[in-house]
Order: C-alpha cells, then sequence, then structure tokens
C-alpha cells in the first residue's frame, strides 16, 4: 500500500533533502509505489499548497517548496491498480483539512461519498467532527473497524491549521504497515519507513494510536 511522510518544526524545515529520502524509499518498497504522488505544505501566510503529480515521486523532481512549518507527502499504491488517475491522488483537501492515507480494508459497511475508500474515509471522519477533531479521529477509527471484515491496515494523516492528527492501525506485516517517527534537529518526522537509520533513531507508533501534533 502507499507510503507517507510528516515533517514538522515550527520554526520551519527544508523538505528537499527529506522528500529525496522519501522518493528512494517508495521506489526500493515491496510493494509498487508508483501510481503517482502528491504533497502538501503550509505557506508563510497559513495556507495550504498542494501539489500532484501522476508519474511515481522518484521520477519527478518538482516541486521546489520551501521552507515550512509543516509538510506532508504520499506515493500511491493503488489497490488492485484500479483507479489510477490524478484526481485519485492524495493529498485530499477541502480548503481547510488535508489527508493521506495508507492500508487496505475489506468488507467496509459505511455509507459515504468519495471515489475511492481513502476519500470516504477522509469524509466520514470530518462528518462525525463536532467541534473537536480529535475525537472525530478516534470514533471515526472505531466505528469503522467495527463496521469492516478485515483490517489490514489504516493509517491516515489528517491535518488543519492548528492541529495534525495521526493514525495507526495494522493487523499484519508490521515491518511494512507500522509508523515510524523521531525527531531530528527539532523536526518532528514520522513517515512509513525509517530512512537514515545510522543518523536518526526512530521509534515504532503502536497500533491502534492516535498522536496529535498541535501546530503554534
Amino acid at each position: 500500500m502507499c507510503r507517507l511522510l510528516l515533517l514538522h518544526n515550527p520554526d520551519g524545515v527544508e523538505p528537499a533533502t527529506h522528500l529525496n529520502d522519501f522518493r528512494a524509499l517508495s521506489r526500493n518498497s515491496k510493494e509498487y509505489q508508483g501510481h503517482g504522488w502528491g504533497c502538501a505544505w503550509l505557506d508563510e501566510d497559513r495556507k495550504w499548497r498542494l501539489y500532484h503529480n501522476i508519474r511515481p515521486a522518484w521520477e519527478d523532481r518538482s516541486p521546489a517548496v520551501p521552507r515550512t512549518p509543516l509538510f506532508l507527502a504520499h506515493a500511491r499504491s493503488a489497490f488492485r491498480d484500479e483507479g489510477i488517475a490524478i484526481e485519485n491522488n492524495m493529498p485530499f483537501d477541502d480548503g481547510e483539512n488535508v489527508f493521506v492515507f495508507n492500508g487496505e480494508l475489506r468488507g467496509v459497511r459505511i455509507r459515504e461519498q468519495g471515489r475511492i475508500g481513502a476519500e470516504k474515509i477522509f469524509n466520514y471522519v470530518k462528518r462525525l467532527d463536532k467541534g473537536d477533531l480529535g475525537a472525530a479521529v478516534r470514533r471515526g477509527i472505531d466505528i469503522i473497524q467495527k463496521r469492516t471484515r478485515y483490517v489490514r491496515a489504516m493509517n491516515f494523516f489528517l491535518a488543519n491549521k492548528r492541529c495534525v492528527y495521526i493514525a495507526s492501525v495494522f493487523n499484519e506485516d508490521p515491518d511494512y504497515f507500522q509508523l515510524r517517527q523521531t525527531t531530528a534537529d527539532g523536526t518532528r518526522i514520522v513517515c512509513s519507513e525509517p530512512y537514515r537509520e545510522l543518523e536518526f533513531a526512530w521509534e515504532r507508533i503502536p497500533s491502534q494510536s492516535v498522536l496529535s501534533i498541535g501546530l503554534s
């Protein structure tokens, strides 16, 4: 399934070198991650900027992302190689929230709008939001698991301009599905796979976790 990357530093981070690492791990993944990719970041006016490309991340050297307090990237591995179109590439956004997803759910019994499963999860969690997005994330995960025959994994980042929520759910293959996190030079990094392991001390995020990062 897909690969995810999150970078957060209140003082700003230059995403370029991390993005190169992300391209490399996407290219070398045991599952094909070349069905397009995208990224999102907050600009100096705290507005979301997004980029999508249908080419594999490792074949595309755009965009030149400026220093930013928050950066998210997604490399897509389409379920059953279906729906390969740029409009299905993440991050998804609604002007306020951005969303990236990695996982696979089988036999989901929820009704929601969306072209693909990830977009339906994004819309479903938002529909549960009654003023507390973190509570909506936790409730959405709980309901979706109860209404799904089997969850291989359900990892996602859901961010607005105030907070980022990191969801980790997996029931198999932790080496592939388990999110990792580390902090380096004041930058919080969360990724589907570790990189620069001689330089960064990574820790695994347990399944059934919902973490949050407040954005100052």
